[in-house]
């Protein structure tokens, strides 16, 4: 199972700690996916409210020392609101923040908003990646998940982004009640040999609040946690073989096409978020915007905040989270003080001699990415100590 834990992976994972990022949420939708828990709306009629007040709260932020290394449009959908709206939206971040030389700006797309046309307009705009929410190549399975396009479309929608953008990435999620691991495997191996950069895989989870998750409470089958196994390994397996090398536990990317944006979360870098339910990291800081779309507008239109809550972690608990957060990457992190703690208690031990948690001199990496969860409940078990 090809990993990258070498030493310009561990370089690379590293200097994203240093760099600032920026994200803006985009919360309209055509329809609600069923397992969709995020702050997403269908329809688009507050667009025009929402751009404006996006573009306000953007003019109010605090810019950063350092020029942004990366800018994320995520949703929801963002090209609902279509390019002169983003190109609003980019425009206002990139005067009010700075940028690098080389930035990586990024959106989300359905396979079935895209085509030549809409492409071309997107990397005029600015945008240099993009990520298509194909899901599936599999018609059935598309079906069951709520999508509203067709594996042709995906075809197709690939095929433009291919043509247009320097960076292409499909997401494909497994563990579709009902699907088998062949239409699992067709789909992954599509998508490769589409000829795309990235490409992320997520397993389907039953989120409180969901549609998916009041259809299992009425009896509907759960997804198996056996078979999504086998899945992320199959997954693994032929994106390794088609030259792609997994740097996070679920993200595959060919080489300098890793996401600038994710590995600057993962380092526990800073960046700024705008819109309604963004989270940022500033200062040491976690704070969360307002959920509702309406209540998000509001807010900002009278002037007012939009942030609903925050919180400023303490040494240790800041370690900790630097731990887990670095450990989901294929390059591991730094033990420092919450790793050496933990490959000394009896919970880092057990890991250990279960191959889970492995120690390279002074860096920690999970082998055995399907148990990570057991290093994080590890790590949560210590008692608080000294940084």
């Amino acid at each position: 199972m090809p990993t990258d834990g070498g030493v310009a992976a561990v370089a690379l994972a590293e200097s994203a700690a240093t760099k600032v990022a920026a994200y803006v949420h985009v919360p309209f939708c055509r329809r609600i996916c069923p397992y969709c828990d995020f702050a997403v709306v269908a329809g688009t009629d507050l667009a025009d409210r929402y751009v404006s007040a996006i573009c306000a709260e953007i003019q109010r932020a605090e810019p950063f020392d350092d020029p942004l290394a990366a800018i994320a449009f995520g949703g929801g959908t963002p090209t609902a609101l279509g390019p002169r709206a983003l190109e609003q939206m980019l425009a206002a971040i990139e005067s009010r923040f700075g940028v690098a030389s080389d930035v990586e700006i990024s959106i989300e797309a359905n396979p079935e908003d895209l085509n030549p046309s809409t492409a071309r307009e997107l990397t005029a705009v600015g945008f240099g990646r993009i990520s298509l929410g194909v899901q599936s190549f599999d018609d059935d399975v598309l079906s069951a998940l709520g999508r509203v396009h067709t594996a042709d479309q995906a075809w197709e929608a690939v095929g433009a982004a291919r043509d247009t953008f320097a960076s292409v990435n499909i997401d494909l999620i497994f563990g579709t009640p009902g699907e088998q691991l062949r239409s699992w495997e067709s789909s992954v191996i599509t998508a490769l040999e589409s000829g795309i950069d990235h490409l992320s895989t997520y397993s389907l989870t039953v989120e409180r609040g969901t549609g998916l998750s009041r259809a299992v409470l009425a009896g509907a089958p759960a997804p198996d946690p056996d078979l999504q196994a086998e899945q992320w390994l199959r997954a693994a397996d032929l994106a390794g073989g088609a030259g792609m090398v997994r740097y996070e536990t679920s993200n595959y990317a060919r080489a300098g096409h890793a996401v600038v944006y994710n590995l600057v979360t993962w380092a526990q870098g800073e960046y700024a978020a705008f819109g309604n339910g963004a989270h940022d990291h500033r200062d040491g800081l976690r704070s969360w915007n307002v959920r509702r779309v309406d209540r998000y507008i509001e807010r900002i239109e009278q002037g007012d905040s939009a942030k609903s809550g925050s919180e400023r972690l303490g040494p240790w608990e800041r370690e900790v989270e630097r731990v887990m957060l670095g450990l989901r990457r294929a390059a591991g992190v730094r033990a420092g003080a919450a790793g050496q703690r933990l490959v000394t208690s009896e919970g880092g031990v057990a890991l250990r001699d279960a191959g889970i948690l492995e120690v390279a001199g002074d860096r920690l990496r999970i082998a055995r990415p399907l148990l990570g969860d057991g290093v994080s409940r590890a790590l949560l078990a210590l008692a608080p100590g000294d940084c």
